[in-house]
């Protein structure tokens, strides 16, 4: 946590901000308006909605709630002893290069908040903190996790939050803490962990849907549905973006814990953090145990299809086999058939000179030779199970 240090009597009130590395503002207009709305970055005419708020706090209660980026600098500076909280969604690099100057932010961490798409963490870059978090929610609808990315800055005197993404809802979080003024009063420590805290809260609304989505995978998986595989697929991966946005969490707030005495965190505040701390630590185990459960439910869906299709293939060589078997019969038949057919055949051809023709007991004898071929082959097919 930063640590609200004494600031030393400087000789000059004016000058006092010196004390936290603030660049000075010319007289005239600041560098940080030109940054924000000059003619060389147009972007906050194509996205005037970024600065979302901005407001100061002295002794956990709203002073002022300027307009622009160069009114609440300006503005900070005549409150020496004043908070400024400024909520940026998806802002534009002159927004954020201007605050860097004022507040002397770390180049490494304002080109993270620029780029987005960051792991969650905690880095201290002298009296700043710097934090990403990753938010998420359920939507309902296409029964999926969305998830949002959250960076905040915090100094001894003011909190930053840059925002890519629908989640979380900063301004509840905003009212939550001007309802509290005792609790705004204990400074930018306190927000941050409003911040934390609303992150963390909204992961319970998502483990309950994803909880609901695995019950009704499991109810399809046994029924047999074709279409469960790619469900179960897509709701792991989302496992795997919960994972990265909970896991790193638990180490982030033992990180912070670890610094109470060090940087003389207030006692209500660690207790605060503590449970954040333990929430987090449920979620995480929780989730875990989601992206088991889907590889168990996966490897059993895959069972069950291979044993359908076994079943199947069981079914298809059985209808096989039974084809020829009758196939054998049939054969059999007409081998049999065939014979006489054969001899009578030799014994209808018109030739004047054949044998037998004029003989006495040539019919019979070709009936006989036909019983004979007949009763001949009927016997071989029997023994071998064709008849």
């Amino acid at each position: 946590m930063p640590e609200r240090r004494a600031r030393p009597a400087p000789k000059d009130s004016r000058k006092s901000k010196s004390v936290w590395r603030r660049a000075p503002a010319p007289p005239p207009a600041p560098p940080d308006e030109q940054a924000a709305s000059g003619p060389e970055s147009p972007a906050p005419k194509t996205e005037p909605a970024s600065i979302v708020q901005a407001a100061l706090y002295r002794d956990g209660v709203r002073v002022s709630s300027p307009a622009t980026l160069a009114d609440t600098f300006r503005e900070l500076r005549e409150q020496p002893s004043g908070m400024a909280w400024i909520g940026l969604a998806r802002p534009t690099e002159g927004e954020l290069l201007s605050l860097a100057a004022e507040f002397d932010l770390h180049p490494l961490a304002v080109e993270d908040a620029l780029e987005a798409h960051q792991r969650p963490k905690l880095e201290r870059y002298g009296e700043t903190l710097f934090v990403v978090l990753r938010a998420a929610r359920y939507l309902d609808a296409p029964e999926e996790v969305d998830f949002g990315e959250l960076h905040v800055f915090v100094g001894p005197d003011f909190v930053i939050t840059v925002r890519h993404g629908a989640a979380p809802d900063l301004s509840a979080v905003r009212h939550r803490m001007e309802k509290t003024p005792e609790l705004l009063s204990l400074g930018p420590e306190a927000v941050l962990y409003a911040i934390l805290d609303a992150v963390v809260d909204g992961y319970v609304p998502v483990v309950a849907g994803v909880q609901n989505d695995i019950d009704e995978i499991e109810t399809e998986v046994f029924r047999g549905d074709p279409e469960v595989s790619r469900r179960i697929y897509e709701l792991s991966r989302e496992m795997v973006e919960f994972q990265r946005a909970t896991r790193p969490l638990v180490s982030m707030l033992h990180g912070l814990m670890a610094g109470f005495a060090k940087y003389g965190t207030d006692e209500e505040l660690q207790r605060y953090l503590r449970d954040v701390a333990d929430h987090v630590t449920h979620t995480s185990e929780r989730v875990d145990g989601f992206r088991q459960a889907l590889t168990d439910i996966l490897t059993v869906n895959a069972t069950l299809v291979t044993q359908q299709q076994n079943a199947e293939m069981r079914a298809l060589a059985e209808a096989g086999f039974e084809q020829n078997e009758e196939i054998k019969k049939i054969s059999s038949w007409a081998a049999i058939l065939f014979a006489p057919t054969l001899v009578g055949t030799v014994y209808g051809m018109n030739f004047e000179h054949m044998p037998e023709l004029h003989w006495v007991f040539g019919y019979p004898f070709a009936i006989a030779l036909m019983a004979a071929v007949c009763t001949s082959l009927y016997v071989i097919f029997k023994r071998r199970d064709w008849l």
